[in-house]
């Protein structure tokens, strides 16, 4: 009966010390991809025909023609009323009156980048050149133990290329 108490004894303080120990929180598999994001704005997009994007960041410069693609924005459609807190929820996408394009890097980091955006307009003539120094922006948008994401997006209008909010 003694040795019965011994092993219950042992058994559960060998299990207490786990208890206390964080768990650990599964991260999305999600690469990133290293891209400088372009948007243009839906009051400047009528007026552009093609975008070329020139970044150079940590002395290394990639260029590109943009393939551009119509913009969207995520439309809330709801969720089921009596589902509770593990209903089904949706959204869909709506065209957004702006266009979008994505220039590949080989690496981002948090380094200063410096942009340049020509292009063509619809009419043929080529758009103002426009500059643009930034500082990508950096979270972790699954928690520290996840890792950090590095975004660079630029948003270009009538008034120039600006950092995206």
């Amino acid at each position: 009966m003694r040795s019965l108490g011994v092993l219950l004894a042992v058994v559960t303080t060998s299990l207490l010390p786990s208890a206390c120990l964080p768990q650990a929180v599964p991260c999305p598999a999600i690469a990133q991809a290293p891209v400088v994001s372009l948007t243009v704005a839906a009051s400047y997009a009528p007026a552009v025909k093609a975008i070329h994007l020139k970044a150079c960041q940590d002395g290394t410069c990639r260029e590109a023609d943009l393939e551009l693609m119509p913009g969207s924005t995520a439309v809330d459609m709801g969720c089921e009323p009596s589902a509770g807190p593990d209903g089904t929820c949706s959204a869909t996408s709506s065209p957004d009156g702006t266009l979008t394009g994505m220039l590949m890097m080989d690496v981002l980091t948090e380094s200063r980048i410096d942009a340049t955006a020509t292009g063509t307009s619809t009419a043929g003539a080529p758009l103002p050149a426009r500059k643009l120094s930034f500082t990508p922006k950096s979270d972790y948008p699954y928690g520290e133990q996840c890792g950090k994401f590095v975004t660079a997006s630029l948003v270009l209008d009538a008034d120039g290329l600006r950092q995206a909010g």
